[in-house]
């Protein structure tokens, strides 16, 4: 009923503003609204009203950014959204005109009858201060919860998370569940490279555990990275990248199509990622076909880009012998990525690695490692100058053999404000270490392009030698929630806030 009436005020909470709006600032919206990029509006996520730029719209997914125009790469991301959660378009008060003036005198006359207020331009109303004598304001009813604890089933691995969270089962019989992505409606995608099969995970009644498990696409050569991008569905085999048509109401994968192939034959580093970048470039992450040669392939332990379409295909990075997954940082717009260090040089020699992928650049891999270290156990010959000078070394150092997979960064309103933009980290576990490492996902303390601190997240996967789960892939939803994959158990977890 509220959207019978067009225009409304809202106070919103400190916590909830940006440079633009200060706490306690009331602000006029317009209900009757299509969302279009560029607008700022009112968001619903809990109880309190949040002022959001839209960055950009993708069927019913609104992504949504802070509200600083004047910075169109504002760090204060906070996702995606449901269409269903915009409340209303920001009205400038100077453009409302005498009728959006009338409408809000008669409207907000009970609040702010006394009120001396005036307007500071940028169409938002500052609120004077209340004075000693001003009777405090009641606290409004309780919102409707923005999301819903999980109904699944507690995790049969003794797994931890923070005090307040809360982890439970979305989906299990997941086979070796490895990648996991959105659909433009909501629908979260796993693939599966060992049964070779994509599976759809529906939750119609958003009770946060998957209702049924549709297999979607069969077949095909150690299937494993997935991305969506323009109504189409992206599947990343070992020797090449696929595009499907997508069909959202039918949840169907349909007219494949070979954009390009990939190197093979590849026994080795096979399960191959994708992601899109802020440019709208395809990436594609290609690992070494070995623990440490020099490859014949030039196109082998790369990270290669192409357009949407799979033209111009083209190396963007190489020397990075295998980068598992990659990720765009939302502040910064720059692809990131995890890389595993070789082997066979002890316990804690090399580290595995957090790299900024840079157009051009050379990582090292294979003649050096870690922080630019010439590799000279394999690499014999004699240099004048430095061979490892040229290269990029990564900007943070995973401890040897913690098999750095999944990355995501926080951008969730169920977490801090001072952890969003950090990143999470899913250490998959050494299989060649004496003493068992990794095994737990952990979330980097992010201050610009540096790591600064490290906690752990999610334990419990290992219990001295005894392995009951592995994590793989992250990624949160348009609510903020937090899935995990295990390959080793063929779960899929949801971490929450606990309401």
């Amino acid at each position: 009923m509220r959207k019978l009436w067009p225009l409304g005020l809202y106070r919103v909470a400190g916590h909830s503003m940006q440079p633009t709006h200060r706490p306690g600032d009331v602000v006029l919206g317009c209900r009757w609204f299509v969302p279009r990029p560029g607008q700022t509006v009112v968001a619903r996520a809990g109880g309190d009203p949040l002022l959001k730029r839209i960055e950009r719209i993708d069927g019913r997914q609104v992504w949504l950014a802070g509200d600083n125009p004047a910075d169109s790469h504002d760090s204060r991301h906070f996702g995606a959204v449901d269409r269903s959660q915009l409340e209303a378009v920001i009205v400038p008060w100077r453009r409302a005109g005498l009728v959006a003036a009338a409408l809000v005198a008669v409207a907000g006359a009970a609040v702010f009858a006394a009120a001396a207020i005036r307007p500071p331009g940028r169409g938002v109303y500052r609120a004077p201060a209340p004075t000693p004598t001003a009777t405090a304001a009641q606290p409004s009813p309780a919102a409707t919860p923005p999301y819903a604890m999980s109904a699944g089933p507690a995790p049969k691995a003794p797994l931890t998370v923070p005090a307040g969270y809360a982890i439970h089962v979305f989906a299990d019989r997941q086979g070796t569940a490895r990648d996991l992505q959105f659909s433009p409606g909501g629908t979260l995608l796993v693939s599966d490279p060992k049964a070779r099969t994509i599976t759809a995970l529906p939750d119609s009644n958003h009770d946060g555990a998957a209702d049924s498990a549709k297999i979607i696409l069969t077949g095909g050569d150690n299937p494993h990275g997935l991305a969506f991008r323009g109504g189409y569905l992206y599947v990343a085999e070992t020797g090449r990248v696929m595009r499907y048509a997508w069909d959202e109401t039918t949840l169907a994968a349909t007219t494949g199509q070979e954009l390009f192939k990939l190197p093979t034959p590849n026994p080795d580093h096979n399960k191959r990622t994708i992601t899109f970048g802020a440019d709208d470039q395809l990436y594609i992450s290609v690992g070494s076909t070995c623990n440490v040669c020099r490859e014949s392939d030039p196109h082998s332990a790369t990270i290669l880009t192409a357009d949407a379409d799979g033209h111009n295909l083209r190396t963007f990075a190489s020397g990075l012998r295998n980068a598992p997954f990659m990720a765009i940082n939302p502040a910064t717009k720059e692809l990131w990525s995890t890389e595993m260090g070789r082997d066979n040089l002890g316990d804690t020699t090399p580290p595995d690695e957090i790299d900024i992928i840079h157009d051009g650049s050379n990582y090292g891999w294979p003649i050096c490692y870690g922080a630019k270290i010439h590799d000279t156990a394999f690499d014999h010959a004699a240099y004048l100058a430095d061979p490892c000078a040229s290269t990029v070394g990564p900007i943070y150092g995973v401890p040897a053999h913690n098999a750095p997979l999944g990355l995501a960064f926080i951008a969730s309103p169920q977490w801090p404000t001072d952890q969003q933009g950090d990143l999470l980290v899913a250490y998959h576990g050494s299989w060649n270490r004496s003493v068992p490492d990794g095994y737990k996902v952990v979330r980097l303390t992010v201050r610009g392009n540096t790591i600064t601190g490290t906690t752990d997240i999610v334990t419990g996967f290992i219990a001295g030698r005894s392995v009951s789960a592995r994590p793989v892939d992250l990624t949160f939803d348009a609510l903020g929630n937090l899935y995990l994959s295990d390959d080793y158990s063929g779960t899929i977890y949801l971490i929450q806030k606990q309401l």
